[in-house]
């Protein structure tokens, strides 16, 4: 899953924060490094910052925009040490780790982060899915550049391993299919009717809120065929 994530630095000033990223990246298990328009690179600042990561160096790739650095990814998220005046869909960076590693099982993901002075632009952050911000010290909230690529590495290297050892206790359960979860909501309604809890003639948005509330557990096939035993259950309790 990691080997799916690319870490892109939008135009580094700097070549020894360009080699402590490296050096952060390979702590981590990530190796995809992609470099928008640098200052300085190749440069020996950058060698030695990165301290024995120079195969990330080395196989770092440079393009001339950040387009060009995410045009192959299904999921892009901008890393920003201030909050913006525009709503964009914000996430911490424990949350965002986990979405990431979860959508890299299938397909390329990228994290991006700005200049060391003015971070990432209005133009470039319409170009994210998602705004991650790592919270600080409000009288002093910017971090370095390749500090921030540490606490992001950091946090896919901790998701990825709780999503390695669900997914070794739950490798046989599969989400519920869009269709399988209709047939319950319908057998659900059906017996909510059948018990008198749910008046079909003022359902009073019942089903619209179990509807959600099963949206957001996310049930998995097992957990489905579980549910609708009990359904079965009750008809047959009523009728006997």
């Amino acid at each position: 899953m990691l080997s799916n994530i690319r870490i892109v630095l939008v135009e580094p000033s700097h070549p020894g924060n360009i080699g402590a990223a490296a050096r952060a990246m390979k702590n981590m298990g990530l190796q995809q490094l992609c470099l928008v328009s640098p200052g300085k690179y190749p440069d020996p600042q950058a060698t030695a910052r990165a301290a024995g990561a120079d195969d990330v160096l080395d196989s770092a790739s440079v393009v001339g925009s950040l387009g060009e650095a995410v045009s192959d990814c299904t999921l892009v998220f901008g890393a920003s040490a201030r909050l913006r005046s525009l709503s964009w869909p914000q996430m911490d960076p424990g949350q965002a780790a986990s979405k990431i590693i979860s959508t890299s099982q299938s397909s390329q993901v990228a994290m991006v982060f700005g200049r060391e002075r003015t971070g990432l632009s209005n133009d470039e952050l319409q170009l994210c899915h998602y705004l991650v911000h790592i919270p600080a010290n409000e009288a002093f909230s910017s971090l370095n550049l390749a500090a921030a690529v540490q606490v992001i590495s950091y946090e896919l290297f901790l998701s990825e391993k709780v999503d390695g050892q669900r997914g070794q206790q739950e490798e046989n359960d599969q989400p519920a299919l869009h269709d399988e979860l209709e047939r319950y909501y319908r057998h659900l309604e059906a017996v909510l009717i059948g018990i008198d809890f749910l008046d079909p003639e003022h359902p009073r948005k019942l089903m619209r809120r179990l509807r959600r509330l099963y949206n957001r557990a996310q049930p998995d096939q097992q957990e489905i065929n579980i549910l609708r035993g009990i359904l079965t259950a009750v008809e047959k309790n009523r009728s006997g």
